[in-house]
């Protein structure tokens, strides 16, 4: 049964999972998380949750993301939970491997508009790249992708939405200056992610649509 399944896999789509998966790996922790930017989604919600009734991120982050792939699964199908099992363990995989060096640029800390944007642009890179062979990196990518399917808005507006919701609840505990920042970035990444998303060849009529 496991050698069908391998057999069944896309390696093209497999390799730009990945890919995607590294990218945003990279960008969250050399630019984000070095500048000090918050997220919107289900990470920021976690924070949220934990600034106001101090239950442990590691708990609520696992039992989001958990709800979140089933629901994504149970919208999408076989294929989205083959490809994002592939991209969440990338992803994983190389933060850790990211993490074991030193941020690669320090400075950025001191340049949070640069950082918003660039940070922006390469997590919307990464993630696009993920969704466009249907998969996701984390539980915020599929309650997106599950979202815009069965409601058909685009998936970019559902980011901004989910963003926006998260980022101005964040303002209880966050200063308005750092949320402004985080908030572009955010921004421009959830955009990103349609741009890339929308890139896509012309899909036949049985492959599920984003847009």
């Amino acid at each position: 049964m496991l050698r069908k399944l391998l057999r069944e896999i896309n390696k093209k789509k497999a390799l730009i999972a990945l890919l995607g998966s590294v990218v945003v790996a990279f960008a969250m922790y050399n630019i984000h998380a070095a500048a000090g930017l918050t997220e919107g989604g289900i990470l920021g919600l976690t924070l949220l949750i934990f600034n106001l009734w101090g239950l442990s991120p590691a708990i609520t982050s696992l039992g989001m993301n958990v709800l979140c792939y089933i629901f994504g699964w149970r919208t999408l199908g076989r294929d989205f939970l083959i490809y994002s099992s592939i991209a969440t363990a990338a992803f994983s995989l190389s933060y850790a491997v990211f993490e074991s060096f030193p941020p690669l640029f320090p400075a950025i800390a001191e340049q949070p508009l640069t950082a918003a944007i660039v940070g922006g642009l390469l997590v919307g890179i990464g993630a696009g790249l993920c969704v466009r062979v249907e998969g996701a990196a984390s539980g915020e990518d599929a309650l997106a992708m599950g979202i815009s399917h069965r409601s058909g808005i685009g998936i970019q507006w559902v980011y901004l939405g989910m963003d926006l919701i998260v980022m101005c609840l964040s303002l209880t505990y966050i200063p308005l200056r750092r949320i402004i920042y985080s908030l572009l970035t955010v921004v421009i990444s959830g955009q990103t992610v349609g741009f890339v998303q929308r890139g896509k060849e012309r899909p036949s009529p049985e492959t599920p649509q984003y847009e």
